[in-house]
């Protein structure tokens, strides 16, 4: 089993579990500065406002992202 991996920026923390995911990009399509498989650090929620991320992370079909406002 995989690890679910973290990534916080101000005002945001996001999760990314997988094990559920789906690989079916959306994420990847929706918001490219912020998923970047490319990236060692694929997640960068820094990369845009908070809002922008939420509605991104609410596409996941599978789930395997989520996150959390602060």
């Amino acid at each position: 089993m995989k690890r679910l991996q973290t990534y916080t920026a101000p005002g945001i923390t996001v999760t990314f579990d997988p094990n559920l995911c789906s690989h079916s990009a959306v994420c990847l399509r929706t918001l490219p500065q912020v998923f970047d498989v490319r990236r060692r650090r694929w997640v960068a929620p820094e990369a845009a406002s908070v809002d922008e991320v939420v509605a991104a992370v609410e596409r996941c079909p599978s789930g395997a992202l989520q996150c959390v406002r602060e």
